[in-house]
C-alpha cells in the first residue's frame, strides 16, 4: 500500500495540475451543439482556451461572462444574463453549459438561481437547455472538474421513467481517455452487438476532422436528444474512479445499474472488460478480439526485456496515473516516483512506496534522487527531462509540442500494445551501442587517429590496447 502525502510548499513551481473549470469546459466540449461558458474573468477563459487549442490544434468554442472588479462585488447576474442572450442569438446552440471559477465561487454567486431568473424573464431562452456545474479552481484539479461537469449533466438532463432500450449501453468516460481511446471503445463494445452512447463523446467533437462549414458552437459529440434519452440504457459503464459519482447520479435518477472499470490499459484490465461485455451481451468474444489479445501478449513478451527494472517517474492525474503506473509495473518496470494532482481512493493501491500530491518541481527532484531512467508526464516535463538528461514519454494534457494527440490510443488490447511499443522503443533508444570512440586506445594511437605525429622519437605503429 502506497503512502499518500501532499506537498506543503507555499507555491507551486512548474505546476502539474490544471484547474477544475478547465476540466469541466473540456467535458462540455464533448457535447454536440453546445457552448461551454466560464462564469468568471476573461483571463481565466483565455488561459484555458489557449491550452486546449495548443493541445488539439483545433478551434475551441469557449465563452466567458467577463466579470470585472465592479460586477464581482455587485454580483454576476447581469453578466450571466447578457452572456446567455448573446450566445443564444449569435451561436444558437442547443445547450449552454456553465461552470464557475474561483472568482465567482469566492463571491458566492447563486448561478442556478441566476439561470432560472433569466429563463423566467426571457422566454426566448426556453428553446435552449442550460446546465451549471460548480467548479471552484482553488480546490481539486482537472479530473475533479470533468467529474463535476458529467455529474451535473446526468443529474439534470436525462428524462426519468425513460423506457429501456434493448442492448443500449451508457458509457461515462473519464477525462484521461483521448478521442482515440473512445473510438476504440466504441468499436469494442459494438462488436458485441451493443449500442454504446458516450457522454461526453470527445471522439465526435475533437477528433481532428474538418467541418463542412463554420459553426459558433461545438461540432460533434453527444447530442442533447441522446442525453435526454440516456435513462433508457439497460446498463452504464463508468471508466475511471472519477466517474463513480456520475454513474451513481444516473442510477439514482433513472434506475440504470452501472459497472465501474478503474482502468482499461493492460492485459488483465482489458480481459476483465471483455469478459464483462460478453456476459452483458450474451455473445462470445470475436476472433478479431482474440487475435488482438494474442498480439498484445506477444508485444509484452517482446518488450519486457526493455521494461525490466527500469526506474520510472510518473506524473499525471490520478486515473491516468493508476492506468499507466499499474501497466508499467505489470511489464516489470519499477514505479519509483509517482506525483499526482488531487486525491483519489486509487492512490493507496498504486504499486509504489509513496504517492505525492505535488508539482513538477517535486517530480524532478524525486526523479533525480531516485535515479530514474524514464520520465512520463505531459509536455511541461520537458525542461526537467532536459536538465536530468533523461528521456521523456509524453502522456496526458497538455501536449503542445506533438501533433496527433487526438488519435493517441492506450486502451483495449490494441491500445495497450501501442503503449508497449511506444514506451519500449523510447527505452531502446537509450541503449548504448559500442563505437570506435569507446575503444581504449593508447596515447600514441589516439594521436595517430587524430593525424598528429608520434610524441616520442622512434615510436612506431600505434597499438590498440585491448
Amino acid at each position: 500500500m502506497a503512502l499518500v502525502t501532499e506537498s506543503r510548499k507555499a507555491a507551486a513551481v512548474n505546476p502539474l495540475k490544471m484547474s477544475q473549470p478547465l476540466g469541466a469546459s473540456y467535458a462540455f466540449m464533448g457535447l454536440a451543439s453546445c457552448m461551454p461558458v466560464m462564469h468568471g474573468s476573461q483571463g481565466c477563459t483565455s488561459f484555458g482556451l489557449v491550452l486546449l487549442v495548443r493541445h488539439f490544434k483545433e478551434a475551441i468554442p469557449l465563452q466567458t461572462t467577463a466579470m470585472n472588479e465592479a460586477t464581482t462585488i455587485m454580483g454576476g447576474y447581469d453578466n450571466l444574463e447578457k452572456a446567455l442572450l448573446n450566445i443564444r442569438s449569435r451561436a444558437r446552440p442547443r445547450l449552454i453549459a456553465i461552470c464557475s471559477t474561483g472568482l465567482t465561487e469566492t463571491k458566492g454567486d447563486d448561478v442556478e438561481a441566476f439561470v432560472r431568473l433569466a429563463q423566467d424573464k426571457h422566454p426566448e431562452l426556453h428553446d435552449t437547455a442550460v446546465v451549471y456545474a460548480s467548479t471552484p479552481d482553488y480546490v481539486g484539479a482537472f479530473q475533479d472538474g470533468w467529474a463535476a461537469a458529467v455529474t451535473a449533466l446526468v443529474s439534470r438532463l436525462p428524462r426519468q421513467n425513460e423506457p429501456k432500450v434493448a442492448r443500449k449501453v451508457a458509457v461515462l468516460p473519464g477525462c484521461h481517455l483521448t478521442p482515440g481511446d473512445i473510438e476504440e471503445l466504441r468499436e469494442i463494445i459494438g462488436s458485441f452487438g451493443l449500442r454504446p452512447v458516450f457522454a461526453p463523446d470527445m471522439s465526435g467533437s475533437l477528433d481532428g476532422h474538418i467541418p463542412e462549414g463554420w459553426l459558433g458552437h461545438t461540432l460533434g459529440g453527444t447530442t442533447l436528444d441522446e442525453l435526454l434519452a440516456l435513462g433508457g440504457a439497460q446498463h452504464a459503464i463508468a471508466i475511471g474512479e472519477q466517474m463513480r459519482p456520475a454513474a451513481q447520479a444516473l442510477q439514482a435518477r433513472c434506475g440504470v445499474p452501472y459497472t465501474l472499470f478503474d482502468r482499461l490499459t493492460g492485459l488483465t484490465a482489458t480481459d476483465d472488460f471483455i469478459r464483462f461485455l460478453s456476459r452483458l451481451s450474451g455473445r462470445p468474444v470475436s476472433m478479431k478480439l482474440r487475435r488482438q489479445r494474442s498480439q498484445l501478449v506477444d508485444a509484452m513478451l517482446d518488450g519486457h526485456f526493455h521494461f525490466g527494472n527500469v526506474r520510472v517517474a510518473l506524473g499525471a492525474e490520478p486515473d491516468l496515473l493508476w492506468a499507466a503506473g499499474s501497466f508499467l509495473a505489470e511489464m516489470g518496470a519499477e514505479l519509483s516516483v509517482a506525483v499526482t494532482t488531487t486525491k483519489s481512493p486509487l492512490l493507496e493501491r498504486l504499486p509504489t512506496a509513496e504517492v505525492l500530491i505535488g508539482d513538477l518541481e517535486d517530480f524532478e527532484r524525486s526523479a533525480q534522487a531516485a535515479g530514474c531512467d524514464l520520465l512520463i508526464t505531459h509536455s511541461h516535463g520537458r525542461q526537467a527531462a532536459q536538465r536530468l538528461g533523461k528521456p521523456l514519454f509524453r502522456l496526458g494534457i497538455p501536449m503542445f509540442d506533438r501533433i496527433g494527440n487526438s488519435h493517441v490510443c492506450h486502451v483495449g488490447y490494441r491500445g495497450s500494445r501501442n503503449f508497449v511499443f511506444e514506451v519500449g522503443n523510447l527505452l531502446m533508444d537509450q541503449i548504448h551501442h559500442a563505437s570506435p570512440e569507446d575503444w581504449p586506445l593508447t596515447p600514441a594511437a589516439r594521436a595517430a587517429a587524430a593525424g598528429l605525429a608520434p610524441s616520442a622519437a622512434g615510436e612506431g605503429v600505434a597499438e590498440i590496447g585491448l
